[in-house]
């Protein structure tokens, strides 16, 4: 049954009200507000773990015309809070598709809204900067919605990794591959997974909480940390993790989450982003190589980049050519290395996978 014609609201910790219609599931629900500009690729956006706990605008005017597919997806289950659209989809053109948008999101519980001037809301965040937000189609009190928006937890100071990681550790590759790679998982996306098996590796991932001894049991020949949600600067476990990772001195590569991690570990801070980079379009300079790169992304927090410059062991490797921040760094006493953007990119341009070449040879030269 259509919801289409039950009317929704979206409050915002700012006051700023915008009306429309549900999709999805009826209910209530908030989180951080952000924006992503992709044209495609929603379904691997909203299955992306990184999403945990935020309120999601897809800019693009139309969401949902191409219907959902069983395998085009990042995790078992849709991870945003909440969807906010122009015109979202129940309608689907793709023949090989299993079922329409709206049934997907009523299977995973996502309240939604439709309707609303998302090119304007987009500019809004921009200027005023990220913030919590509800969503209802149960009502439209918005005294009554003021009150439950204001017990939302701010995202930053927020650990939210453990929650989505794996319960128990898995396996990914052949067994008797040269190259065994031990994944502490904040939040991964399957495709990174891939990236590594395709390349002829062995695989192991690991719960979050996981104590480094029991991971080192692996026998890995490199480690690999994770993307994921939330606030990097309260996760003391995992930054001890990969210190000690780094006390054993072999290779190591972080991506989002695992390079915010990467910095911190080697005392370097991190801070909330005024709205964070997401889209499947950022460009990022490899500073190394002096090439360019078109870059999927997806973060709310970046690492300082003055006290990344004054630490004389750590290395910029990429910039981010829209406001110079670090997309990028490795230790100059370690192999060990990270990128803010997504290189398995799914969706997104393949600009970078090189990196995980060059993350497969970096094992190979060290075990050598």
């Amino acid at each position: 049954m259509s919801t289409h014609f039950i009317p929704a609201v979206l409050l915002l910790a700012d006051g700023t009200v915008a009306k429309g219609k549900a999709f999805g599931a009826i209910g209530t629900t908030a989180g951080e507000i952000c924006f992503n500009t992709g044209m495609t690729g929603y379904q691997e956006v909203f299955t992306d773990p990184s999403y945990y706990g935020q309120v999601l605008i897809m800019n693009n005017a139309h969401i949902g015309n191409y219907g959902v597919k069983d395998d085009e997806v990042e995790s078992d289950s849709v991870k945003i809070s909440g969807l906010i659209g122009r015109n979202l989809e129940e309608n689907f053109s793709r023949r090989t598709a299993n079922g329409s948008l709206e049934d997907y999101l009523k299977k995973n519980n996502i309240v939604c809204i439709e309707g609303v001037d998302t090119r304007a809301l987009v500019t809004h965040i921009r200027t005023k900067g990220a913030m919590n937000c509800i969503i209802s189609s149960e009502t439209t009190d918005i005294r009554q919605l003021k009150a439950r928006l204001a017990e939302v937890p701010d995202m930053k100071g927020l650990e939210l990794a453990s929650k989505v990681s794996t319960p128990q550790p898995y396996e990914a590759g052949d067994p008797s591959a040269s190259i065994r790679i031990a994944v502490l998982d904040y939040g991964i996306k399957r495709n990174i997974i891939n990236c590594m098996v395709q390349r002829g590796a062995y695989v192991k991932v690991f719960p979050a909480k996981t104590p480094f001894e029991e991971v080192k049991a692996f026998q890995p020949d490199g480690y690999f940390i994770s993307n994921g949600p939330g606030d990097p600067a309260p996760m003391d476990y995992a930054i001890h993790t990969v210190q000690q990772i780094l006390d054993e001195g072999k290779p190591l590569f972080g991506i989002c989450l695992g390079h915010q991690l990467l910095a911190l570990a080697n005392g370097i801070p991190t801070f909330k982003m005024h709205h964070g980079h997401r889209g499947l379009n950022h460009p990022v300079k490899n500073v190394i190589t002096n090439r360019s790169e078109i870059t999927t992304q997806n973060h709310g927090f970046g690492v300082d980049p003055d006290a990344v410059r004054k630490a004389k062991h750590v290395e910029v490797t990429h910039v981010n050519l829209n406001d110079q921040s670090i997309e990028g760094l490795r230790l100059k006493n370690k192999p060990a290395f990270s990128v803010q953007y997504h290189p398995e990119s799914t969706p997104g341009p393949h600009d970078s996978r090189y990196l995980f070449d060059e993350f497969m040879a970096l094992i190979e030269k060290h075990k050598n």
